[in-house]
């Protein structure tokens, strides 16, 4: 467990930075174009290379050991984040933010890849909860990295926002860059007791038809996955919007400070998985989740109210850690060890490829449809009755069929063959641990606790 908890806070710090400068970038690009739909595009970008690159990112969390996958995602984000330097400051600022010009994209897909590939490390975290982390205890380990994270999304959205607001974009840069290699060095000085990972021939570098057999053995898996994939259409949305809309309200450093502040329901909901799991049955504990999440996203900007929007998002942090632990709960223990990458890898592909999905959609829809819809006479007196007066009135509209959307889709599910068959596969899956490198019987020295054992 003491080495579970430096794996896992190693991991905080890494998404901590890469984060902090996706931040950023997002920040400053609204803030120099105010353009709705670049920052949607980035959103969606983001979660494209997601999906493209979650069913290789599992193959290797399977194929190699978790710390090796770990220093290659954290040596990979510090290659971006110093190319991305390179370009910064190797071009003028107003010819880097022509969106019609290759620079802007080049920049922002260099520091996206250096963010994107920090999803090794999650994936890699996720599996070492099974190594490392006792049965009964996983849905406590999983809210305790829903808190973890949550503290350094706060710190992220935080730093983030002053950081732009006071030091600039080449500041930001700089920073984030420097500070990316410090999980490195802990991590060379970390010893994760692991297995010898077997050699398969079978397996491809990219094992899609290995992890969607791991999957289709659990009956009702898939519809887990499929649940979840709907669920994140309506969170493409939310990706799209969300910040446009803050950035409305409130100025970036205000902002930054603002999200961070909603952001410590995170700690909350985290830290209430950690301790109290997530009852006997976690697929039901996510629906029901999921149907609150979408009428909370129905309301939290009915009115055009800074505290009714902050409260919005902080209830919806407060819940999003235990939807999340309990997809990861089910999966650690109904799925093997040897197969939990791949099959992690294949959940996240469906389920990152969705939320693009919407996001490409709503954000020019938003921008040269519905927000000047709204904006307009006509707009104001059919929807006013909802939504009141005040300013993006047509982002919050969006917001109201979002979140109707996700409601719907939490209340299928619980209608359907696939819920009870997953409940019963979950309670009949035994409660086996990971094949753990087994303890010396008296201290061995240091040098021996990184033997493979077979």
């Amino acid at each position: 467990m003491r080495t579970f908890l430096h794996v896992l806070v190693n991991t905080a710090v890494a998404n901590l930075t890469t984060n902090f400068l996706w931040f950023a970038v997002v920040f400053w690009v609204y803030l120099e174009t105010r353009s709705i739909l670049a920052t949607g595009v980035l959103g969606a970008v983001y979660m494209i290379l997601i999906a493209v690159c979650s069913m290789w990112f599992g193959s290797l969390v399977d194929r190699m050991r978790k710390q090796r996958v770990m220093l290659v995602s954290a040596t990979a984000s510090l290659v971006a984040f110093v190319t991305g330097c390179v370009i910064f400051f190797g071009l003028p600022q107003s010819e880097l933010l022509r969106l019609d010009r290759p620079w802007f994209w080049l920049f922002t897909l260099i520091v996206l890849a250096g963010c994107v590939v920090e999803l090794l490390r999650n994936l890699a975290l996720a599996t070492t909860v099974t190594l490392l982390v006792p049965t009964e205890r996983h849905a406590n380990a999983n809210g305790l990295v829903g808190t973890v994270q949550g503290l350094a999304f706060i710190a992220t959205s935080v730093f983030s926002g002053l950081s732009v607001g006071l030091l600039g974009m080449g500041g930001t840069i700089i920073f984030a860059t420097v500070f990316v290699g410090a999980p490195i060095l802990h991590l060379l000085a970390l010893r994760i007791p692991e297995p010898e990972i077997v050699h398969d021939p079978t397996r491809s570098a990219v094992d899609f038809r290995g992890g969607m057999a791991a999957m289709l053995a659990v009956p009702g898996l898939i519809a887990l996955v499929f649940f979840s994939t709907l669920n994140n259409l309506s969170g493409g949305v939310f990706m799209a919007l969300l910040d446009p809309y803050g950035l409305e309200l409130f100025s970036v450093e205000v902002w930054g400070i603002v999200f961070g502040i909603a952001s410590t329901g995170f700690i909350v909901g985290g830290a209430v998985v950690a301790k109290w799991g997530l009852g006997k049955n976690p697929i039901r504990t996510m629906l029901v989740l999921a149907g609150l999440l979408g009428v909370l996203g129905m309301v939290f900007t009915l009115r055009d109210w800074p505290w009714l929007f902050i409260a919005g998002i902080w209830l919806f942090m407060a819940m999003m850690p235990a939807v999340e632990a309990a997809e990861q709960t089910v999966i650690q223990k109904v799925v093997p060890f040897e197969k939990q990458g791949r099959v992690f890898g294949l959940a996240m592909t469906f389920e990152a490829a969705a939320a693009p999905i919407t996001s490409l959609l709503i954000a020019p829809i938003a921008e040269f449809w519905i927000v000047p819809y709204m904006e307009q006479p006509a707009g104001a007196a059919q929807w006013g009755w909802l939504l009141g007066e005040g300013e993006s009135r047509g982002i919050a509209l969006i917001f109201v069929w979002a979140g109707a959307a996700m409601v719907l889709v939490a209340a299928g599910a619980f209608c359907t063959r696939a819920y009870r068959v997953l409940s019963r596969s979950y309670a009949a899956a035994p409660a086996a641990p990971a094949p753990a490198a087994p303890a010396p019987a008296e201290p061995a020295p240091a040098s021996d606790e990184t033997s493979p054992t077979p």
